[in-house]
């Protein structure tokens, strides 16, 4: 330990790159780097207590050299609209990273693979794609931001963005980006309130919509939104006065010189805030996090320094996951446009059925999906496969055994193709990748939520690994990546190169607080400081608030939510996530397990059964899915309709249930961990009944106030 301390202060003293980059006045202070901890970054798996000399890059000495400039600073947090931070270079990686903005590395690349196809419309009435190569996409950008400012965009200030995914929503993003404001997601569920908050928050000066049913929330609000200068709908034409259609601000753009917009980039700088994320919080009000050019164009540079990924100009992803999350704009924006990746966009019923559309059309060679969109296909195949025939079952579980074999070998660092491998990829995996439109894609991923360990292996079988990735909108995107080469069931990979982990307060059993460090750590919360205290400490680090561990060989495993944890009446600590996976993995009819027990004497559980889904709305519907229905029959009970189930109590499901959640229980590891008691809820989570966010989380307290009365009745002595 002692050489490689040595070794690391060696290289910071006699690295020749770092002239231009690094300012050698501030070596002059120590601080420390890495608290007590284990740490995955720069040992793996190793405790390490030390002080390391923090160098910093150099700042321009005018402030005019932007966009591509560090701006003077003499902190590493900000609250304020017009703050900056300083960036720190704790690695190599980052040494030999220049600085480059969003506008810096748009115009590179627009320069580099003019022609390329960047933008892939979802289809217009007609059925068909429009396509923007990248020297059109940075053109139409640069149109947009001269129209921003000729309608008031002020340095500092938002363009807010409610819609779903579309090119338009990207140029939005971009072009408030270069006209020196914020680009500001706001979720399309949001209601008029929630729409306004995050406006006035970030001093929208325009906001932009999608179509009607998006503008009405607007204005509803507008009157409440002293700094709102200009509103644009992009899908249709508005019927409404003073609201702009995307054609009118095109042609706006189209007629102001460049000589604004090239002053106002000249100002700009890689370590000020570009883009607000607000979380989706389920108390209060949203936090709008911080994130610099810095933060997002390294957390980009961190994803491809996997290797998984082609960094020129090869790759093909589908824009389908709301882009107001930190994840879909770190991929689909910024990832896509440093390797040069082509766009296509789902329509905006994705998530209620139609992706598999757009996937067969697109063909991508990398997609992520949130575990919800992986357990539909799931559930979809095993329906489709429960039809075939004696002959074609037998060969689907033969070339699935294969399939996991090989793969789980893979992952234990056995590379071998058995001829059996090889006979089963040819005959079997290539067409059912080809069936769901997967046949080129060569990166599965999934994040914002735990998969399921059986969902996993069941892809695997088929030849498709699907990696876990793990973040938070306040790290900008992706923190941690299992990799085709690194990978194993039940972790979210290693830290992204030139990142570190460190598990702080470690208990007993080795588990204890995630904390980040790295360029990509945001830069404040918008206006709270109080807030940023919570999570961000005076070294810099990033605490999560998720529990966790790293073992020998670097990987992490995330084991639970701090602020989830089920505390008991007798103080155990219970992680709920473990014990809700265990009984929806023992019974295939249920959708979703919601644990109850804090501060209770004993843990009970609240339930869905899997039931069909409105394709229009999302909503659930009544009719049980074909999965509740063969798992009702098998039991012997002939229901057809939740509401059937709930009318009877139907004595056979409630057992069958119980059961399920019995065999769950033979798993726990004490007493206090078994669930006791169990009811059933009269639908299915989802979107438009609130229980789920905008990436499918489970919103825990909304589902605790909702169904309060319920749950006061399982702890009726």
């Amino acid at each position: 330990m002692i050489r490689y301390i040595y070794k690391i202060f060696q290289n910071f003293w006699n690295n020749e790159n770092l002239e231009d980059f690094s300012n050698q006045d501030n070596m002059a202070a120590v601080q420390p780097l890495l608290a007590n901890g284990i740490v995955n970054g720069i040992g793996k798996g190793e405790k390490v207590s030390n002080y390391i000399i923090p160098r910093y890059a150099v700042a321009s000495t005018t402030g005019l050299e932007g966009p591509d400039q560090i701006l003077s600073s003499d902190t590493d947090t900000t609250w304020e609209a017009n703050g900056r931070v300083r960036i720190k270079l704790d690695n190599q990686a980052d040494e030999k990273s220049k600085p480059i903005s969003v506008p810096g590395l748009l115009m590179k690349t627009a320069n580099k693979y003019p022609n390329h196809p960047a933008l892939i419309s979802r289809p217009g009435v007609d059925g068909k794609r429009s396509i923007l190569t990248y020297k059109q996409y940075e053109s139409q950008v640069r149109i947009v931001a001269k129209a921003f400012l000729h309608l008031g965009l002020e340095r500092h200030h938002s363009v807010c963005i409610l819609g779903f995914n579309t090119p338009e929503w990207f140029i939005s993003d971009i072009a408030a980006i270069y006209a020196g404001g914020f680009a500001a997601g706001i979720y399309t569920t949001n209601s008029p309130e929630a729409c306004q908050y995050c406006a006035e928050s970030s001093r929208a000066n325009i906001i932009v919509v999608e179509d009607e049913k998006q503008l009405e929330k607007i204005l509803q609000i507008k009157n409440n939104l002293p700094k709102l200068k200009a509103i644009i709908q992009y899908d249709g034409t508005p019927t409404v006065k003073d609201v702009l259609s995307w054609y009118d601000l095109l042609e706006i753009g189209k007629k102001e010189s460049d000589d604004k917009l090239d002053s106002i980039l000249k100002t700009i700088g890689i370590n000020e805030c570009c883009t607000l994320v607000y979380t989706s919080g389920t108390i209060g009000n949203p936090k709008a996090v911080m994130l610099s050019h810095d933060n997002l164009l390294t957390d980009a540079r961190g994803i491809l320094a996997t290797g998984d990924l082609n960094t020129e100009a090869q790759e093909i992803v589908i824009s389908f996951l709301p882009l107001s999350h930190v994840a879909a704009q770190v991929v689909d924006i910024f990832t896509c446009m440093l390797m040069a990746g082509t766009v296509y966009f789902a329509d905006k019923n994705a998530l209620k059925g139609s992706l598999l559309d757009t996937l067969i059309t697109a063909r991508p060679t990398a997609f992520l999906g949130v575990p919800r969109v992986w357990e539909k296909i799931y559930e979809k195949m095993q329906a489709v496969a429960r039809n075939n025939g004696f002959i074609k079952t037998w060969i689907a579980n033969w070339a699935k055994a294969q399939g996991l074999k090989y793969n789980l070998n893979r992952m234990n660092g056995i590379e071998y193709k058995s001829w059996s491998y090889l006979l089963a990829k040819w005959f079997i995996f290539r067409k059912v990748k080809a069936a769901l439109g997967l046949d080129r894609c060569h990166v599965f991923g999934t994040a914002a939520a735990p998969l399921s360990t059986d969902v996993k292996k069941y892809f695997m079988s088929l030849d498709m690994v699907i990696m876990d990735a793990y973040g938070m909108s306040e790290c900008a995107g992706a923190h941690s990546l299992c990799t085709n080469n690194s990978f194993r069931l039940g972790s979210v990979g290693h830290s992204l190169p030139g990142f570190l982990t460190k598990v702080d307060n470690i208990d007993n059993t080795g588990e204890g607080e995630i904390c980040m460090g790295g360029r990509h750590v945001f830069m404040g919360y918008l206006n709270d400081p109080e807030k940023i205290k919570e999570t961000k400490d005076d070294n810099n680090w990033l605490h999560s608030g998720d529990l966790g561990k790293i073992d020998a060989d670097g990987f992490i495993y995330i084991t639970g939510r701090i602020k989830e944890l089920v505390i008991t009446a007798g103080g155990e600590n219970i992680p709920p996530v473990h014990i809700e996976q265990l009984v929806k993995t023992e019974c295939p009819a249920l959708s979703n397990a919601m644990l109850i027990g804090d501060r209770k004497k004993y843990l009970t559980m609240l339930v869905t059964l899997k039931t069909e889904m409105n394709l229009e709305t999302g909503e659930p519907l009544d009719i049980l899915s074909l999965d509740s229905r063969k798992w009702a029959k098998s039991l012997g009970s002939q229901v057809k309709t939740l509401s059937e189930v709930l009318s009877t109590q139907d004595p056979i499901i409630k057992q069958g249930i119980q059961e399920a959640i019995n065999r769950a229980n033979e798993k726990a590891i004490s007493n206090a961990q078994r669930v006791q008691k169990f009811k059933i809820l009269p639908h299915d989570f989802s979107l438009p009944t609130g229980e789920l966010g905008p990436t499918l989380k489970l919103k825990r307290n909304v589902v605790l106030k909702k169904y309060a009365n319920l749950i006061e009745e399982m702890y009726k002595e």
